[in-house]
């Protein structure tokens, strides 16, 4: 695929099945498992589902994004801690918030090179967990008195250190180029591209009025497992923890700005928050699942990823990434039934919207002579996104897909297409057929 011209070669990718556990907020009841550990139950709750013999899996691509100091292969941990037989290859996939996105195009490149049959894409994440690590100087230290033959030559190690060396170093919140967070970035795009407060607060609105409705309507039933939480098993979450559905406009217009505390636009009422959680897709060959009598959920037609500079809107990625799809796919937008585009921040959401349908973001930065054009209202986020659902950054990718191939299904709709921004100033986008088009 070098250029937008090209079409995937070789066999269909079909997604058979998708499974995610509930979307918890930091802190809360997963706030003592792992990333690999929620990955592990959802992965051998999937396959259990799905009711494939595990010895029909031939590979796992998997994905975290905030490492794990003891673990740093987690999808070869996935396998190892599961039902899957150890003979399953697995490798580890990490693009920010596109992880599990990333982890789905592997596996259907796979498939469609004839290289795998059967296959696990997915992520997870917990923030609960989140490493901190140590001064560069107490690191060193750290290592010179593991060397030290002597008392005298550990505590010798440790001579200069002063107490900011002490002081622990939580993960980077900020791009390294720009030296911004995410929410400062967000906040530049709504400045840049006009984007007013009541306009994020409403879109937040719908987010958390979508997804109660279909929490209550039953939509989330068969794609949220249980989970018994170890060791006690005494707590059993079976429901996201951040959807409100008592969300009102007036109560969001409330919160206080955070990252711009005396001008911004940006609040926790209309940004994703800090949250644990895994998904997984079970993906096939056209040919396996049909030989052994799966229906399909639809297939992977088609994707890109796209990269700007950090410099300019971080989170705008989708924006040069959906025609880049959309045109692998030999489709429109006005073709696609549904369009699920991962909510970072409203601000962000807003701000591709707005490029999708602007002519001269088409000719200045795409170099194309039409726009993608408008998304239809109703047509977008149908059932939430990740404002109200909650964003474990390595797990998203993999839930838009599996709530998205369902409401299609649902829907009776033919198409879909899914964006997601992510840090670096990445962009990903994927195009789904359902399985009846």
């Amino acid at each position: 695929m070098m250029n937008g011209k090209e079409t995937r070669p070789g066999r269909r990718a079909a997604i058979v099945a998708g499974l995610r556990t509930p979307f918890l907020k930091a802190g809360g009841d997963f706030k003592d498992l792992s990333a690999v550990e929620l990955g592990a139950i959802v992965v051998n709750e999937l396959v259990a589902r799905s009711g494939i013999d595990p010895s029909e899996l031939d590979a796992v691509v998997f994905g975290q994004v905030i490492p794990s100091p003891l673990v740093s292969l987690i999808a070869r941990e996935v396998v190892l801690r599961t039902e899957l037989p150890r003979s399953v290859q697995a490798h580890t996939v990490s693009r920010a918030c596109a992880t599990s996105i990333q982890a789905a195009t592997d596996a259907a490149d796979q498939i469609a090179l004839g290289h795998s049959d059967c296959a696990i894409a997915g992520g997870a994440e917990s923030l609960s967990d989140a490493p901190i690590f140590a001064s560069r100087h107490l690191a060193q230290a750290l290592v010179n008195a593991s060397r030290g033959k002597t008392l005298a030559d550990k505590v010798k190690a440790f001579a200069g250190l002063g107490p900011k060396d002490l002081q622990p170093v939580p993960p980077a919140l900020k791009e390294p180029t720009t030296g911004l967070t995410m929410g400062e970035s967000a906040e530049k795009m709504a400045q840049v591209n006009g984007i007013r407060r009541e306009e994020q607060d409403a879109f937040a609105y719908q987010s958390h009025r979508r997804a109660a409705d279909a929490w209550a309507s039953g939509k989330f039933d068969d794609e949220v497992m249980h989970v018994p939480v170890p060791p006690r098993y005494d707590r059993v979450p079976a429901r996201d923890n951040i959807v409100r559905d008592d969300a009102t406009p007036a109560a969001l217009a409330t919160l206080k700005p955070v990252f711009d505390r005396r001008y911004g636009t940006i609040t926790a009422g209309n940004a994703s928050p800090l949250t644990d959680g895994a998904a997984a897709l079970l993906m096939m060959s056209e040919e396996r699942a049909r030989a052994l009598g799966l229906r399909p959920l639809g297939y992977l037609r088609a994707y890109a990823y796209a990269a700007l500079d950090p410099k300019d809107q971080l989170l705008q990625g989708p924006a040069f990434a959906a025609p880049v799809a959309l045109e692998r796919a030999g489709l429109t937008l006005q073709e696609m039934d549904l369009v699920d585009m991962h909510e970072a921040f409203a601000a962000q959401v807003l701000s591709n919207l707005k490029a999708f349908a602007s002519r001269r973001f088409a000719e200045e930065r795409l170099g194309r002579s039409q726009p993608l054009g408008e998304v239809d209202p109703a047509k977008l986020n149908v059932n939430g996104g990740s404002i109200a659902l909650g964003h474990p950054f390595a797990a998203t990718g993999a839930r838009m897909i599996t709530q998205t191939l369902r409401e299609l299904r649902r829907r009776k709709g033919g198409h879909a297409l899914l964006t997601v921004c992510a840090a670096g100033a990445l962009g990903a986008a994927v195009v789904l057929d359902s399985a009846e088009a």
